[in-house]
């Protein structure tokens, strides 16, 4: 059993390596960029207390009341139709999904330390033609990388929770933090510094429009590793005595002050060259290393630690995607964790190995359905509807189904009644709401 639980600070930082991933150094600089800097940052911010925090603590609920996997704690937990409410728990199979060619990604990351360590592109051309080709083009290399990054991730999960996942995150994440305080201290030497903080943190609603709000709303809710049952499966190893709303807060400020570092280190090397804030998603993987170039030997230093920093945070990531669906097929069906692995481990690589073929000239049309490949199917079927989905269950189920005085007398020793009171009308309206229109806006508009 020693095995089984966190410490309190394992899961502090577990819980954050979840959260802290590939979304906030890489995709919250982008569209941070897109949506015009400080207006849009305030909007995501208010959605994290409002609606990614109160998601949090559902699943922290959730996982506490149970002890169990996400499957047996619906079934569990339900006062009656526990059979049904069962199959919200296999939310957790959103995890395969989103594991499959988040692995592809890191595998681009491990290829982008390389490049930062011996030969960064020469302008943004460059930069966008090679980027493109290992994509289009470089079968070998990336099914290398892929992996690697995928055998790293199964070696932490099949060591446990003591030993493998707390442990990795223990010497990954205060590496990532370090890096990351490290890249900030240099980007305040640089002129584009007060530039990076003025776009970030000086609102202009001008330049906010609805789509905006969207994607704050969006952004917030996924970035917290919400809707995959991994906050509900870590929260049932947590210790009895772990202040559970004082946790969930310190996870989220993690998250939100990591994606605001990253979006300054970003931004102060874009501004310090002259570079436009809205480039998209190549702004990490095509711009910046063009940028970091023009810097000389300190780019390619700047290069590897900002790039090994992202890898810190993809791995993370990765081994807290994939342990909610090892637990639960461990738990379900009766088997051991190398079982569960080996099969889980199985269907991620082949999805992922046909994701990355999606994106290869003169094969991808085999692994092409309905017009779309693979890996945009993937991305697409979880950002947009599985993991909204299973927010939504969530937020239902611990605001309409579970008993209200069986969660007020869990949270009673960590908020007093008006907080309580805040936090429960806001699990059972406003973050069904948000997550409805996120997920209305993705799939239909």
């Amino acid at each position: 059993m020693n095995n089984a639980r966190f410490s309190r600070i394992g899961f502090i930082l577990a819980a954050a390596g979840s959260a802290v991933g590939l979304g906030n150094i890489w995709k919250f600089p982008y569209i941070t960029g897109e949506n015009g800097g400080g207006a849009f940052v305030l909007i995501y911010l208010m959605t994290i207390v409002f609606i990614g925090l109160s998601l949090f603590l559902a699943e922290v609920v959730i996982g506490r009341l149970s002890r169990e996997d996400s499957v047996t704690a619906f079934e569990t937990l339900a006062p009656k139709n526990g059979k049904l409410w069962k199959y919200s728990g296999w939310m957790v199979v959103n995890g395969v999904i989103i594991l499959s060619f988040y692995l592809v990604v890191i595998g681009w990351i491990f290829k982008y330390i390389y490049i930062s360590a011996t030969t960064l592109p020469q302008n943004v051309e460059n930069s966008s033609a090679a980027f493109g080709g290992m994509v289009t083009t470089d079968i070998t290399n990336q099914l290398i990388l892929f992996t690697i990054a995928f055998i790293i991730t199964a070696l932490i999960v099949s060591k446990g929770i003591k030993k493998g996942i707390e442990k990795a995150n223990i010497i990954l994440m205060p590496m990532l933090i370090v890096i990351l305080i490290a890249l900030l201290y240099y980007s305040t030497t640089l002129d584009g510094f007060s530039k990076a903080i003025e776009f970030l943190f000086v609102p202009d609603f001008s330049k906010v429009h609805s789509s905006s709000i969207l994607a704050a709303v969006g952004h917030a809710f996924f970035t917290l590793s919400l809707g995959m049952g991994t906050i509900m499966t870590y929260s049932a190893s947590l210790p009895k005595k772990t202040n559970l709303v004082r946790a969930s807060a310190i996870v989220a400020l993690l998250d939100t002050i990591i994606a605001l570092i990253a979006g300054v280190v970003i931004f102060a090397i874009i501004f310090n060259f002259g570079a436009e804030p809205a480039q998209g998603p190549g702004l990490v993987f095509i711009s910046l290393p063009a940028i970091l170039h023009d810097m000389g030997f300190i780019g390619n230093i700047i290069g590897v630690a900002f790039f090994v920093a992202l890898a810190f945070a993809g791995i993370t990531s990765a081994v807290s995607i994939l342990e909610p669906t090892v637990m639960a097929v461990i738990n379900r069906f009766n088997t051991s964790r190398m079982k569960a692995l080996i099969v889980l481990g199985l269907i991620t690589y082949i999805l992922g190995a046909m994701a990355l073929l999606s994106n290869i000239e003169g094969i991808k049309e085999y692994v092409t359905f309905f017009g779309t490949g693979t890996f945009d199917i993937l991305d697409f079927l979880s950002a947009s509807i599985l993991l909204p989905l299973g927010g939504m269950l969530v937020a239902i189920f611990v605001g309409f189904i579970i008993k209200k005085e069986v969660i007020y007398m869990l949270l009673k020793p960590y908020m007093n009644d008006t907080v309580f009171k805040i936090w429960y009308f806001s699990i059972r309206f406003i973050t069904p709401l948000g997550v409805m229109i996120v997920m209305i806006n993705k799939v239909f508009f």
